[in-house]
């Protein structure tokens, strides 16, 4: 099954409609991928929090609907990245609530799933202070394996993936708009979470420059072994590899310390 990532260039020099116009290209250099991941809240850039209200949307809105109909036409699953959600409250006083929220879409352009970022992060960021955290791990079952979706500071939480573990992932995908200067964790982790539950992971991370922020880049495929099989450096680019998904399990036969887990209380 081949697979892509895109580590996709902020520039705050662009309107958010810009980068929906320049991702649809991205994802048309895609045609041939089964499964492509986007970056986190790419169509705003991460740190822009001042405009994370005025450019929220519902799950139907401007940007998972232009991501829908390309998955349609590369008849690709797309991890479409995060986005500030809107979301309305239910009751008497309804009001509005923000999430980063990340939307599986199938090769048929529905969505299959939606994940609201469980691990928000506060250092050095507001998404604290504007967004609402998630509180649902998310595995999605599909034609191509059962899918765990996270996003960028969840990857320090192993408890998290563990769930996912639990519900039958084999490939992790991760959004992200993970900044420099936290490379070497982020090399770490993207392997160790692989590793530590032998399944595949593929992550897409923000490159450029957002708020005087610098992205890292660095996105990865790595393999249920903790091999990095495809890596970037920290310009845009696609990153593409090759996956069999069958090797997840030829791999928790050979070696067995899923299968010798110990639920402790």
């Amino acid at each position: 099954m081949r697979v892509s990532s895109i580590q996709f260039e902020i520039k705050d020099s662009e309107s958010k409609e810009q980068r929906l116009e320049r991702m649809a290209r991205m994802l048309d250099s895609c045609r041939g991928s089964e499964l492509i991941v986007l970056p986190e809240i790419w169509n705003t850039g991460y740190f822009a929090f001042d405009r994370y209200e005025a450019e929220s949307e519902s799950v139907n809105g401007e940007t998972v609907s232009l991501i829908s109909s390309r998955a349609k036409e590369l008849n690709a699953y797309i991890m479409a990245g995060s986005f500030v959600e809107r979301a309305q409250t239910m009751g008497d006083k309804k009001q509005d609530r923000f999430y980063n929220t990340s939307v599986l879409i199938d090769a048929n352009g529905r969505i299959m799933a939606t994940y609201q970022k469980i691990h928000l992060f506060g250092f050095g960021s507001e998404e604290t202070k504007i967004l609402t955290p998630g509180s649902k791990v998310v595995t999605v079952p599909t034609e191509l394996g059962v899918l765990g979706l996270a996003t960028c500071y969840d990857l320090r939480f192993p408890e998290q993936f563990r769930k996912m573990l639990d519900q039958g992932a084999e490939i992790f995908l991760i959004s992200s708009a993970w900044p420099y200067p936290r490379l070497d964790h982020w090399r770490l982790l993207n392997q160790v979470r692989a590793l530590e539950n032998e399944c595949y992971l593929i992550s897409a991370n923000s490159a450029g420059v957002n708020r005087g922020k610098q992205f890292l880049g660095h996105s990865a495929i790595v393999d249920p072994w903790g091999v990095m099989i495809a890596g970037a450096g920290d310009e845009e680019t696609i990153l593409t590899a090759d996956i069999d998904v069958a090797k997840v399990q030829r791999v928790r036969e050979i070696f067995p310390p899923v299968k010798d887990r110990v639920h402790l209380d």
